[in-house]
């Protein structure tokens, strides 16, 4: 017995911080969606009372450090279940790039095992069960569009973006998100038009979605990585509609509606930065 689950990277429409919590966490705002660059997740039932992991990325840990084991062992644990399953994943996503990769690998792995070993668990709870692997591993779950609230825990699904190709490039570096959100200065942001946002996404407004992209952690990681700051001026150069770091970085991604200009600017890129994606917005489960 075996299920196959896909596991789509996710964008940041729009990200916002309104102020950081009790809890030390801060708190968000975001609109999210999926785009069709995807990892591939194949999980398979085991006779034993076991976890075995398997990918062929040298990047990818084999073992309990792994979001998509810790998902599988949380559900194990949660719902007194004795049976073993092999989680392989195909990684297609890039490594730490601000695109939700090992998030979207774990939703996946919650998805797949509810299949798999007839669960029926409704999808609010295991969203829930997600939160307490990664803050966005809830909004993966869902795998559409939505309103992002809290820590990432809160969704409220959306309608699919209106149709539009997305250019992706990750610079060959890593970003650490806590040391963003250690240098984010609260008082000084200018905040995204997160309404503006929810209401062009509802009315299918193209060019209402394009004029409100915002992500507030740019005004860190762009001063600190000259390599984002350059990748997008490329962008803006060769003609994307609007531009925008996902999440706390370092891949920066364009919107366009004509796949020619998707091409135009995946080949100024080329040579510049080592890891470029045309791909198709997709915001629905």
């Amino acid at each position: 017995m075996y299920v196959l689950e896909k596991a789509p990277a996710k964008i940041n429409l729009s990200l916002d911080v309104l102020c950081k919590r009790p809890d030390g966490y801060h708190e968000i705002e975001m609109v999210m969606t999926t785009v069709d660059l995807a990892d591939r997740v194949e999980l398979t039932e085991l006779d034993t009372d076991t976890i075995e992991m398997e990918s062929e990325s040298r990047f990818v840990p084999n073992d309990e450090r792994n979001l998509a084991y810790r998902a599988a062992k949380l559900l194990k644990d949660t719902y007194q279940i004795s049976k073993g399953v092999k989680i392989k994943i195909e990684k297609n996503i890039p490594v730490a790039s601000g695109l939700a990769g090992g998030s979207s690998d774990a939703a996946a792995t919650l998805r797949g095992l509810n299949r798999l070993w007839s669960l029926q668990i409704p999808k609010g709870e295991l969203a829930e069960l997600g939160s307490n692997i990664g803050s966005d591993v809830s909004f993966c779950v869902y795998n559409s569009t939505a309103i992002v609230q809290g820590k990432g825990e809160k969704i409220t699904e959306l309608p699919a973006p209106p149709p539009c190709w997305v250019v992706l490039a990750k610079p060959d570096m890593g970003v650490s998100t806590q040391n963003v959100y250690q240098h984010l200065n609260l008082a000084d942001l200018v905040h995204p038009d997160t309404q503006g946002m929810i209401q062009a996404i509802e009315s299918n407004n193209y060019k209402g979605l394009i004029n409100r992209l915002g992500n507030v952690l740019e005004s860190v990681t762009l001063p600190m990585h000259q390599e984002v700051q350059q990748i997008k001026k490329k962008m803006i150069s060769s003609g994307a509609d609007a531009v925008v770091m996902s999440g706390s970085g370092p891949t920066v991604f364009s919107l366009v509606q004509q796949e020619s200009r998707a091409d135009r600017i995946y080949n100024s890129l080329r040579g510049f930065c080592e890891e470029v994606y045309v791909v198709r917005i997709l915001g629905y489960s």
